[in-house]
């Protein structure tokens, strides 16, 4: 049978650190979107082409279409090649404006390498010239609050050896001055709203969409990733940033929920969720509407056997029966072998797990004199009633039904604001497009809604 050609609306190609992938989308705007088929190859980066990884991907998602040639109209990117999104994050006081520069960083899909309150000091001065980072944002003060802070730090970023762009997200009233300093020193300067603009208020939005555009000129200068520009006329978003949209887009539709991602290197959970009026008349300080942690010590093949020992590996042995020693001295990316796929599962629920703690709040009590009170600290998910599951060890992994009940039923004592066992429903990004589609709604958020309600079954 001859092969055809076919020509495609979008493709998006994910670039990652490992792998490159391209989803292949069709018929956007119609009212029936589709999804046409997935290629993947290993990324390029280090050979100094990212085109040549992305050509191959194409050339794999050719061939599993069957196709003689492959066209398309548009091509749109994530990425978290590179390194990612390096950021430091500088402000007054930790708890209020270091603490929201480092929502709305995380929340834009950054990579957090240093935190910082206060004025700097040297020796913070000379850890931001080793990370190098790409992006510095810069906060400080409440609006018409303190600006000594924020003016001493501006003059000591402005006068560092570097050419990383900084936004400035801090108090209102030091705009035009801290606009002189970086004019002075001839250094790229971006300002927007204030992050934390008056007491427990957080301003986040306004700060992650600068993020969002200043990432489009990092990654492209990028070495390897000089290219990439050249091939895609539209968004090119962080990977985790392009997955918070895509979660911010399915709240709208299902209300409070929670995506999870165990990865490599890492474990990353998104929540969009308002909580209750019950817990936030407890809450000792506000947390964003959308929430992503990102805990990078707990990865499935980077940092495999440091997991293994935070979990306990005489615990993993008891639970799996298995020789753990011998198996995470030769330990594949991909698990291969049916012991591999038994161990990855164990350490994919305990990742999971960890990761969840540490990203949902809690109840504490404390005892006075008018006896026992009750507070909550963190963010509260204890209405979320959807668990998405995403990227490639949740959505591919032998076992991962049991790790996934095993996370929805995690707060049997009730003192996580969490839900209640057996109240979530569970879902699963079948085709592993969750990234892709939140590039996608930028631009078409209705078809990226229909596409990643068929990937969840729930169409």
């Amino acid at each position: 049978m001859k092969l055809r050609s076919l020509q495609v609306d979008v493709l998006v190609a994910e670039i990652g650190s490992t792998t490159t992938v391209v989803n292949a989308f069709h018929g956007l705007g119609t009212g029936a979107p589709r999804f046409c088929g997935q290629g993947q190859a290993a990324t390029s980066v280090s050979q100094g082409d990212v085109r040549i990884g992305l050509r191959a991907a194409m050339e794999d998602l050719r061939a599993k279409l069957g196709l003689a040639e492959l066209h398309y109209k548009r091509m749109l990117a994530t990425s978290s090649a590179a390194g990612g999104l390096r950021m430091t994050v500088h402000g007054l006081v930790y708890d209020m404006t270091v603490r929201a520069g480092r929502e709305a960083a995380l929340g834009a899909g950054a990579n957090i390498h240093l935190a910082t309150a206060g004025k700097l000091q040297d020796g913070e001065l000379a850890e931001i010239l080793r990370i190098r980072p790409n992006l510095i944002l810069l906060a400080g003060g409440t609006d018409y609050g303190d600006r000594d802070t924020a003016l001493h730090n501006a003059e000591q970023l402005a006068a560092l050896p570097l050419r990383a762009p900084v936004i400035y997200a801090g108090n209102i009233a030091n705009q035009r001055a801290v606009r002189e300093i970086f004019a002075r020193a001839n250094k790229p300067l971006t300002v927007t709203e204030n992050v934390y603009p008056r007491l427990d208020e957080l301003n986040i939005e306004p700060v992650r969409r600068v993020i969002h555009r200043e990432f489009e000129t990092h990654i492209t200068a990028a070495p390897g990733m000089a290219e990439l520009r050249q091939l895609v006329d539209g968004p090119i978003l962080p990977t985790p940033g392009a997955v918070m949209e895509c979660a911010r887009l399915l709240y709208a539709e299902l209300g409070d929920l929670i995506a999870v991602d165990v990865g490599g290197a890492t474990t990353d959970i998104h929540s969009v969720a308002e909580g209750s009026e019950e817990i936030a008349a407890m809450q000792t300080r506000p947390e964003p509407l959308a929430k992503r942690s990102v805990e990078g010590d707990l990865g499935l093949f980077v940092n495999a056997a440091s997991l293994a020992d935070l979990v306990g590996r005489a615990l993993l042995r008891t639970e799996t029966g298995l020789d753990v020693d011998t198996l995470l001295s030769d330990w594949p990316p991909i698990p291969q072998t049916e012991e591999q796929q038994v161990l990855a599962a164990a350490l994919c629920r305990h990742a999971a797990q960890i990761a969840m703690k540490r990203h949902a709040g809690q109840l504490r009590h404390t005892y006075g004199a008018t006896g026992r009170q009750t507070w909550a600290e963190g963010k509260d998910l204890s209405r979320v009633r959807t668990l998405i599951a995403t990227g490639g060890a949740l959505t591919r992994l032998g076992g991962r039904e049991q790790v996934l009940c095993a996370l929805r039923d995690m707060n049997p004592g009730g003192m996580l604001l969490y839900p209640k066992p057996a109240t979530m429903r569970l879902l699963q990004d079948g085709h592993y497009i969750m990234a892709s589609l939140g590039v996608l709604s930028l631009e078409y958020p209705r078809d990226a809604l229909i596409l990643m309600q068929e990937s969840l079954g729930v169409r």
